[in-house]
């Protein structure tokens, strides 16, 4: 790892004491244009997400009205009935968004599966800089009206189902995440600039508890309107 993905991990609680977890999961709301954008206003708009810690998986429950939930891993993604009865399921579902635009709607399982990978991303984030095949090279420091913010420019390997394979993080003086870009490759590879604050410790780990996303310019520059995707998450829980 790079010297500034270890600043990242220990001002996040320390590889050490998020080992000794196995998922999290948080309440969560959720706004922003994007939902009915994708024909999805409302089903996920309040609900608990999941995530797993030492493999990638993901679920939201309820998922909509029907007292559903959802099961995302990279290779499928599944609807689940209260008992664990599988209803519906996709495998190989990234392919499902071939040809898709920012305007393409979405099914109900590749809502699924965007919103499983995306939250699995966000939670394990800085500590999947320590995942085997990631990789991350520290870029030139950018000054914001909060002071100098560091940057790593990231790498994920092929097995990691996330937003695009070259993301950019950035951290302030103290090495929290405050901003985190990439293109959205299942939905035209839209870029993304995407804020982050309200930190809470849980258990030892600080999580930012508020992300804010916009669209974002070839110059890094972004508008805040519209609000493309607002997140808020709440009573969050390591076990």
């Amino acid at each position: 790892m790079t010297k500034l993905s270890e600043l990242a991990i220990e001002a996040h609680g320390g590889l050490q004491r998020w080992n000794q977890f196995e998922q999290v999961a948080a309440d969560l709301q959720q706004r922003g244009v994007l939902w009915s954008l994708k024909g999805q206003p409302e089903t996920l708009q309040q609900t608990t997400v999941t995530v797993g810690l030492r493999q990638e998986w993901a679920s939201h429950s309820p998922f909509g009205a029907e007292r559903r939930r959802s099961r995302f891993e990279p290779g499928r993604v599944a609807l689940e009935a209260a008992d664990g009865t599988v209803l519906d399921e996709l495998r190989d579902p990234r392919s499902s968004f071939a040809g898709h635009t920012l305007q393409t709607p979405w099914t109900d399982l590749q809502l699924a599966y965007f919103a499983g990978c995306a939250m699995w991303t966000y939670l394990n984030t800085p500590f999947v800089l320590a995942w085997p095949g990631v990789e991350a090279e520290e870029l030139e420091p950018v000054r914001t009206n909060d002071g100098l913010w560091r940057r790593l420019a990231v790498r994920f390997p092929n097995d990691i189902a996330t937003h695009s394979a070259v993301q950019t993080l950035y951290f302030d003086a103290d090495g929290l995440l405050k901003r985190h870009d990439y293109d959205v490759e299942i939905a035209g590879n839209t870029p993304g600039a995407h804020l982050i604050d309200g930190y809470v410790e849980v258990s030892g780990i600080r999580f930012p508890t508020k992300r804010r996303i916009y669209a974002r310019q070839l110059d890094g520059s972004f508008s805040t309107e519209p609000l493309v995707v607002s997140i808020d998450l709440s009573n969050i829980r390591l076990s």
